[in-house]
């Protein structure tokens, strides 16, 4: 009963995306199974058993960032229940998260994606390989996520002002600019797609078919093309978000401006970038100081 209360709770009132209203209900159906063993239930839970639980499930090989997103669960449940009055005290105030170890984004170099971008030959011909290049250009150059890919819009494009908005996470909005070549692009696209007659769905990317474009399609489409300018084994639509935070900041762009592009919460998740930007000029100044 409480974690259906929850649920809806986050559904209907806090409006959370499907995925992370997923993985709360799966959380804590986890725990409550697990409290099931110990006879005990969700209102009568202690720091010590959740510790326990922590303990089974970093012990079944569950990685920091998993546990540390389950953690976070408990939390903002336990906090609905007490301000809901279903608890007195919340069993996490004495549980701490376990430390993830950092990890430097994985980028792909700008020269790299300039050389894939620039030439049209390394994508199929037809309406595919323009709907490829559109995909690869909206990534790296507005540095969106895939979610917010999938759901733009043909509406959402502002020919007048040559800018984009997009709906981001928690149902945020925030419009990008578009560059002139991009924003080009995107109207050869456009008018290919309407010459198709691709008009069955709003979306603004489709399949080959003409209807909405689907995670695996992009996925698949994103590995093959940056197989051809990289060997590296990570080739998901998030290195390029990841690259195109790195290229703003190597180009000099503020951490604050970039936060807002990328349409972080907190300016700590943008941090990240500045990592891989230390790690050029380290490899810059072994190269080139004559001291190093």
């Amino acid at each position: 009963m409480f974690i259906e209360r929850f649920i809806r709770y986050v559904q209907y009132e806090k409006r959370f995306s499907p995925h992370t209203i997923k993985a709360y209900e799966t959380d804590l159906l986890q725990f409550q199974t697990f409290l099931t063993t110990y006879e005990t239930t969700l209102a009568e839970a202690t720091h010590t058993l959740v510790r326990s639980w922590v303990m089974e499930c970093m012990e079944a090989s569950t990685g920091a960032k998993s546990i540390n997103r389950k953690i976070s669960s408990l939390r903002s449940f336990y906090k609905f229940l007490q301000r809901e009055g279903l608890v007195v005290k919340s069993p996490m105030e004495q549980v701490q998260a376990p430390k993830i170890p950092k990890r430097l984004p994985v980028i792909v170099e700008e020269a790299k994606l300039n050389t894939l971008l620039d030439d049209e030959a390394l994508f199929p011909s037809g309406f595919e390989g323009l709907r490829d290049r559109v995909v690869l250009e909206l990534l790296y150059g507005t540095g969106i996520r895939l979610a917010e890919l999938l759901g733009l819009k043909n509406s959402d494009i502002d020919d007048y002002n040559q800018q984009i908005k997009v709906l981001g996470k928690r149902n945020k909005e925030r419009i990008l600019p578009l560059a002139k070549p991009l924003y080009a692009l995107l109207k050869v696209y456009i008018d290919q797609k309407n010459e198709l007659g691709f008009t069955s769905t709003d979306k603004l990317i489709v399949t080959d078919k003409g209807t909405a474009a689907y995670p695996q399609l992009i996925y698949r489409l994103v590995k093959q093309a940056l197989g051809e300018v990289s060997t590296q084994d990570k080739k998901s639509p998030h290195i390029l978000r990841h690259s195109f935070a790195t290229a703003l900041l190597n180009k000099g762009a503020e951490l604050t401006a970039i936060k807002e592009l990328l349409g972080h919460a907190n300016l700590s998740a943008t941090q990240v970038y500045t990592h891989n930007s230390i790690e050029k000029l380290k490899s810059i100044y072994k190269q080139a100081h004559p001291k190093a």
